[in-house]
């Protein structure tokens, strides 16, 4: 299948326009039927880059240090992410194990790694092996990502334990919080103007949109 990166089709009414290059902040519309059709990204590639590796760094915080504590008549216990997700594996909630495994851990590992896969070879102003593969895998993995309920469900946990035992956040909480920032700004932004970055040769004229 032949790809026409130039080019952009509305997902609502299928027009399709030349696309242009926008400014920061600005957004182009179908003259058709209203919608975005993509917007200007305030990220530049290495500042995208910079902002995945620190999201890398408090992935691994969050998945390697307990993001709680819990004591009771001097016996401790802690739990990781994994650990967390392993316990729904027994009892009643096993079902939702697996779900809950891959939107609070795989997906996020994997939007981590394609985005820094292509970003790495954009700051270059090259495409990666796999370019088109890599970006349709991460608007395929958007949705999946659950870092957020996963912060939630902790916060729930804590407050209701804590009138029982005396539960301490570790560091693996505020990791968590952190993440949940950084995967909202690298993994749903807008990644159309990669294409033009890592395109030198990309002749795009303005339509209107």
């Amino acid at each position: 299948m032949k790809i026409y990166p130039h080019l952009v089709v509305c997902e609502h009414c299928d027009s399709v326009y030349r696309r242009r290059v926008l400014a920061p902040g600005d957004t182009a519309r179908c003259g058709r039927c209203a919608a975005v059709l993509y917007r200007g990204s305030h990220l530049t590639a290495d500042r995208w880059l910079a902002l995945t590796m620190a999201a890398a760094i408090l992935f691994i915080i969050a998945n390697v240090y307990p993001v709680i504590r819990i004591s009771l008549h001097g016996l401790h216990k802690e739990a990781t992410l994994w650990q967390s997700a392993a316990a729904l594996a027994h009892g009643a909630a096993a079902p939702i194990a697996v779900p809950t495994a891959l939107s609070i851990i795989l997906v996020p590992a994997m939007q981590i790694s394609l985005l820094a896969w292509v970003l790495v070879y954009a700051n270059f102003g090259r495409r990666a092996p796999g370019f088109a593969q890599v970006l349709r895998a991460l608007n395929a993995l958007r949705p999946w990502s659950m870092i957020e309920v996963a912060l939630l469900g902790i916060l729930v946990a804590v407050i209701k334990l804590s009138s029982f035992v005396q539960v301490v956040p570790g560091a693996g909480i505020w990791a968590t919080a952190g993440l949940m920032v950084l995967i909202t700004l690298i993994a749903n932004r807008d990644t159309h103007w990669l294409w033009e970055l890592t395109d030198r040769d990309c002749s795009c004229q303005t339509v209107h949109a």
